[in-house]
């Protein structure tokens, strides 16, 4: 049976997440050492005034966690955790592919060899800070339509593009919403401003979706508002030393496979403000010969998506 690592990103996260890892793997805490000293002391990367995030991690209160600069690289720790603890158990795993949602490409890099667990951690740390950054509290609005199919909700949200600005035609900044994830049939994630969003839910709701739910997310993702931001990792990115990962790595950006470092990067900064790509990658999985997909990280949904995309590949969480 050939396998991919599947790596999930923000939404996964929990209260208390990895603490029975971090009490009884070494290995699982050496990764949230690892992260906590990357991510505290004297320079650009720290936050939550030298607070560790181990600590928001395994103690925290859920509002702190979820912050974007603190969950992404929390949800990157636990998973780097899990895999390393399974290695100090059972030895090495077994697998041909990786691939990530969102941030989980970062993971999956991490992973993969392509990265270090410290600068993997500085750089989820920065991208999380500056998607907040990008677009003030309250002024954007990420939420899920579910019941439609990807191409129904591509022409609701240009209708919803359409008639926000026609009610503000003299402002000058136009306002969008644009599909950030395609998550598996019938589940498609929207974002951008407010009151687009607000109205292609409506929209959607309209056209027969069972469902059009605001998600709890602090910053608007996958949308052309983080232009801002693809440009600050573009810059963290061309200052990494990223290697060729050791397994082929599936990218949100194409749904298929990259090797080349310049094109891994490219396609981490790209990724900031397009859509990610997850129905497709699953349903390309069998032409390359992978029979499962193995969830490595907090949480379940990947493992969840995988038979509702493509029924004929197995689909389960790494037992720890």
């Amino acid at each position: 049976m050939s396998s991919i690592l599947v790596f999930p990103g923000q939404g996964s996260q929990s209260v208390g997440m990895g603490r029975e890892l971090y009490d009884n793997s070494s290995a699982a805490r050496k990764v949230f050492d690892e992260v906590d000293a990357a991510l505290t002391g004297p320079h650009d990367y720290a936050l939550n005034e030298g607070r560790k995030l181990s600590d928001i991690i395994f103690n925290g209160t859920m509002d702190d966690l979820t912050l974007t600069a603190n969950v992404q690289p929390a949800i990157f720790a636990v998973s780097m955790a899990m895999l390393f603890a399974k290695i100090e158990r059972d030895g090495p795993i077994a697998f041909g592919y990786v691939a990530g949602h969102s941030l989980g490409e970062y993971t999956a890099l991490c992973a993969a060899g392509a990265m270090s667990v410290a600068d993997t951690a500085r750089l989820l740390r920065l991208r999380g800070d500056a998607m907040q950054a990008a677009v003030p509290v309250g002024l954007g609005m990420v939420s899920v339509i579910l019941g439609l199919d990807i191409d129904k909700v591509k022409e609701i949200c240009a209708a919803a593009e359409s008639e926000t600005n026609s009610r503000h035609a003299s402002r000058v900044t136009r306002h969008v919403v644009e599909v950030a994830n395609d998550n598996a049939p019938g589940q498609v994630v929207i974002s951008g401003n407010k009151e687009a969003v607000e109205i292609a839910m409506e929209l959607a709701k309209a056209a027969g979706a069972k469902r059009a739910m605001q998600l709890p997310l602090s910053a608007p993702v996958h949308c052309s508002l983080q232009a801002k931001t693809a440009d600050v990792m573009r810059a963290a990115l061309a200052e990494i030393d990223m290697k060729a990962p050791h397994v082929p790595f599936i990218s949100n950006k194409t749904a298929a496979t990259i090797t080349d470092v310049n094109e891994i990067k490219d396609a981490l900064a790209f990724q900031i403000t397009h859509g990610v790509r997850w129905r497709e990658t699953i349903l390309g999985l069998p032409a390359l010969g992978i029979t499962e997909t193995v969830e490595v990280g907090p949480g379940n949904v990947l493992t969840g998506l995988t038979p509702r995309i493509a029924s004929e590949l197995a689909a389960r969480k790494l037992e720890v």
